[in-house]
């Protein structure tokens, strides 16, 4: 069992071990880069990745479910956030965090930024979308990553995500 992160048929699929080291990188380059309201639902949407809160094999998101905007200037920042974000998460950005090398995790970065640089966002919004309402949002003071208010017991790393794990 594992999740898929990706845009139709181009997919990175993870299993629940891969997706946990994935999540955790990419949620704290995430966090570090959020500045408007439509990265910080980016943002929560990483968080709501976390399989210690959903559940493990259920997670994973399809790009066409997320709205990146109403304009084509909205879309090209959007999915430059994105690709922003998976380069940061790529040069270890706060990785001491994790307390382990998880050695997959390149790998899995580079597949993903191959998955959004292809992916063209809709001109019009997904019948579903699944990025979250900031009011949805919250930060973990202590480890400084988005987090979903919902939640309160913490963050991916409060709740043990710093533990190695088997990719």
């Amino acid at each position: 069992m594992g999740n898929t992160f990706g845009a139709g048929d181009d997919q990175l699929y993870l299993s629940n071990g891969g997706t946990d080291v994935f999540v955790e990188v990419l949620l704290l380059a995430v966090s570090g880069l959020a500045r408007c309201p439509w990265e910080y639902r980016f943002g929560g949407l990483i968080a709501l990745q976390d399989q210690g809160l959903m559940g493990r094999g259920a997670v994973g998101f399809d790009l066409a479910e997320i709205h990146w905007g109403p304009t084509a200037p909205q879309r090209d920042a959007a999915k430059g956030f994105v690709l922003r974000a998976i380069e940061l998460a790529g040069r270890r950005y706060r990785w001491e965090l994790l307390g382990y090398e998880p050695p997959h995790a390149l790998a899995y970065l580079r597949r993903f930024r191959e998955v959004v640089a292809g992916f063209e966002p809709p001109e019009t919004a997904p019948d579903r979308h699944v990025l979250p309402d900031l009011s949805e949002l919250g930060c973990c003071v202590r480890h400084r990553v988005l987090s979903h208010v919902a939640y309160l017991d913490g963050c991916a790393f409060c709740r043990g995500g710093t533990r190695p794990r088997s990719e």
